[in-house]
């Protein structure tokens, strides 16, 4: 594989770039740069392929920014829950999917967005909200 494409967005490089509300030298947490409003990503630094080749510091860190983000996202955005998945299949560089499901989502829309009608808005006001909640 070439250079990775999240190595690259970390250094602010390449179409994986987006609004960054959190990082630190363990872990990163970004907007979706496309989608629906409430998209995020939590990935470690270091470049690793799965759950189990992290270390205990970035597992912790990655469950405790995945428990702060999960509640500011139902503090900021109308949601009826958020979920999260870690998936991996395109690239090998461990990537948390956490989402909001917005409230108002017809029952037949798939589970993960985005789907037709997905709240769009101004994410870098959110980002900025949600950044307040993870300082």
């Amino acid at each position: 594989m070439r250079e990775c494409p999240i190595c690259r967005k970390h250094r602010g490089e390449g179409d994986l770039v987006g609004p960054v509300i959190f990082a630190d030298e363990v872990i990163h947490v970004a907007h979706r740069a496309s989608g629906s409003l409430g998209y995020v990503f939590i990935e470690p630094r270091r470049h690793v392929a799965g759950p189990a080749d992290l270390t205990d510091a970035e597992a912790a860190a990655i469950g405790v920014v995945r428990s702060r983000l999960a509640r500011a996202l139902r503090a900021e955005l109308e949601v009826l829950a958020v979920h999260s998945f870690v998936a991996g299949l395109a690239v090998p560089h461990l990537h948390e999917h956490v989402f909001a499901r917005h409230r108002g989502t017809p029952d037949d829309a798939p589970w993960w967005p985005p789907w037709p009608g997905a709240p769009q808005g101004d994410v870098d006001d959110l980002v900025e909200r949600l950044r307040r909640h993870l300082r």
